[in-house]
């Protein structure tokens, strides 16, 4: 194979694996690319450039996603980063990247630089606002030198990423690894005048929208303030010997853990499927969907609104053509283990874990089991 062909084709599946975010570092999408197209050793002179690399993304994204759509969500991701670069202030936050370029594609996030001599004290805000978040310190090799870069990995309406450097770094320019150029960054002013200009929507009316942006929720907290009102819904003891809700949702939850612990929408249906006896006794399961709604996906959804007609499976009260509907469905053979675990879980003294555990352990599954 020609060195000319054969650096076409890594750049290509380079590409490929960037876009499909398998890989985020043109490095590591290089070096994996060459492993896959050349099973031998590949000259660094045979290896594209990240220009390369980046022209062939941009060509998956206009074949794949088109021009349909763009400018409304480039609308809506830049007006949110104008909401972050407000609540960051003190941290002298500079938008960076696709969303100030505005060459944004599906699973784009919005990249922003922060100076703080301290990352605990970004951390501190973000606690205060309720979002989610994972710090991330990355150690890189350029030029020769180990660098360690701090990330905070935000969990918003749009995937926020904050880059950390030490005050004395605001006035520097940083470099673009594909072009070396230097980076464009904007901050909030500059932002404002980009979205009047490209967007034609005024400063005033910017202000407007973003009063009405409030924070995305870590899920983790809505469930948990969902979870902890059930320990004072007191249960028949007939059907439930062991005690209040909460004791028996976490027994559930056990079972449920240690029949499938790598299915992350599974225990949560485990653990999540009483939680509207707290809110609606006379209709637990619909006061409890309507709670959860755009936290849990369709599968956790289905089980949890289902998971009542398993008793009438059991004791034969369910309707012929329900049952048949029922047996039909894809997920009949999760929906009779969650009720085996919801029968199961009513022992008085049962050992069980913490609602906060469980949640650390469900948020941990996609790590452990990947």
């Amino acid at each position: 194979m020609s060195s000319k062909k054969l650096r076409r084709q890594i750049a290509w599946e380079a590409a490929r694996l960037m876009y499909s975010r398998e890989v985020s570092e043109y490095y590591t999408a290089k070096q994996k690319a060459a492993r896959r197209i050349y099973k031998g050793w590949v000259k660094p002179a045979d290896l594209p450039s990240n220009a390369e690399i980046r022209e062939q993304v941009m060509y998956f994204t206009r074949l794949s996603e088109g021009a349909e759509g763009v400018p409304q969500r480039l609308l809506e991701m830049r007006l949110r980063a104008a909401w972050w670069l407000r609540k960051l202030a003190q941290f002298h936050p500079k938008l960076i990247g696709s969303v100030l370029k505005g060459s944004i594609r599906e699973g784009s996030d919005i990249d922003i630089h922060v100076f703080a001599a301290n990352v605990h004290s970004i951390t501190i805000v973000l606690d205060d606002l309720g979002v989610a978040y994972d710090l991330e310190r990355k150690r890189i090799r350029k030029d020769g030198e180990a660098r360690v870069f701090t990330h905070l990995h935000v969990k918003d309406h749009f995937p926020i990423e904050l880059t950390v450097y030490a005050p004395s770094l605001m006035g520097f320019r940083f470099r673009c690894s594909i072009t070396g150029k230097t980076i464009d960054r904007a901050g909030l002013n500059e932002l404002e005048r980009l979205i009047a200009i490209e967007h034609d929507v005024e400063p005033r009316e910017q202000v407007s929208r973003m009063a009405d942006m409030d924070t995305c929720p870590d899920r983790a907290n809505v469930f948990l303030s969902l979870l902890m009102p059930l320990e004072k819904v007191k249960q028949n003891l007939r059907w439930h010997p062991e005690g209040d809700a909460l004791f028996h949702s976490m027994q559930v939850y056990a079972l449920a853990k240690e029949a499938m612990p790598y299915d992350e929408e599974f225990l949560l249906a485990a653990l999540l499927h009483d939680v509207g006896k707290a809110i609606d006794p006379s209709d637990h399961v619909s006061a409890g969907l309507e709670a959860l709604e755009g936290f849990i996906t369709p599968r956790t959804s289905w089980l949890i609104a289902h998971h009542m007609d398993v008793h009438k499976i059991i004791d034969h009260s369910i309707g012929a053509r329900h049952r048949k509907r029922l047996t039909a469905h894809p997920l009949y053979e999760d929906l009779l283990l969650l009720g085996e675990c919801d029968r199961h879980g009513r022992v008085p003294g049962a050992e069980v874990e913490e609602p906060e555990e469980a949640l650390d352990y469900i948020e941990q599954i996609e790590e452990m089991f990947s």
